[in-house]
């Protein structure tokens, strides 16, 4: 450890946030890999390896719901269907580029009374418990424009076993029929709101510790960032404004700026001019 005896306060502070830097650029550098870009299949969650590589990560401890607790979920929200043969399903995350269940029609929808918000942990695919990064759900209020997608007649409770067993696997979403607003006119459909009874909810973080969180979250599935810009980049290839995940996505980018800069500083320095180091 350094040591900083004579040294003003001003270049400790320097020194150490230089520091800080140069760690977590050390950490993004050398985690990258073909593990950053870990991609959900239908096939890996049908046969059990999706959750499987999840209790590998965080332990055997990590619990998923029971089979027959998803048969009868899946059931429950087809009785309530005010259309059972026209079963959308809406996205506004990872599901508008990798919905992973089979599906017959897409098109842009807009939901009334919820908006896109990251408010979940995320402790083992985009964080670890000491370096969490946090994943979106739909919270109430404003209104969220993402991609519905229509169901086959006659595959629902297939195809909804499928999206169950990725977005309901943890308890930390609740399934809810929304009105999708699209272009052809306003169909029901199911979306993910999150469960606010569940230890992953985060309530009320401010945009700047947001930032932060996706800034430096990282795990088994890759950079929290990652996530965050490629929900704006789909969203701007569908022609779709977001503008506080816009704002998101360049705080982010600035802090991951100024954590390189800050390591580059500090690695370029000349050994003199670094505190206690001879």
């Amino acid at each position: 450890m350094p040591h900083f005896n004579g040294v003003s306060r001003s270049v400790r502070h320097e020194y150490t946030c230089a520091l800080i830097g140069r760690i977590i650029a050390h950490h993004f550098v050398t985690q990258s890999g073909p593990m950053a870009r870990y991609r959900i299949t239908r096939e890996s969650l049908l046969d059990g390896s999706h959750h499987a590589r999840i209790r590998a990560d965080q332990g055997a401890h990590v619990s998923f719901m029971p089979d027959e607790e998803r048969r009868v979920q899946v059931l429950d929200i087809l009785a309530q269907a005010p259309r059972p043969e026209r079963i959308w399903v809406f996205g506004y995350g990872l599901l508008m580029w990798n919905p992973a269940f089979h599906h017959v029609e897409r098109c842009t929808a807009r939901v009334h009374g919820f908006h896109r918000q990251f408010c979940l942990w995320s402790r083992g695919g985009r964080g670890t418990p000491e370096r969490p990064g946090l994943m979106l759900s739909l919270e109430s209020g404003g209104s969220c424009t993402g991609v519905a997608y229509r169901i086959a007649p006659g595959a629902a409770a297939t195809e909804l076993d499928v999206l169950w067993r990725r977005e309901m696997a943890s308890w930390s979403y609740r399934a809810v029929w929304v009105n999708l607003h699209m272009q052809h006119g306003t169909e029901p459909g199911i979306a993910f709101a999150v469960n606010r009874a569940h230890e992953r909810y985060v309530p009320r973080l401010d945009s700047e510790s947001i930032a932060r969180y996706l800034a430096t979250g990282r795990g088994t599935n890759g950079d929290c960032c990652d996530y965050l810009f490629d929900t704006v980049e789909h969203l701007r290839e569908l022609g779709i404004r977001d503008g506080r995940m816009e704002a998101l996505e360049r705080r982010v980018r600035a802090l991951r700026n100024e954590v390189a800069s800050a390591g580059a500083t500090e690695t370029s320095a000349p050994r003199s001019a670094r505190p206690g180091v001879s």
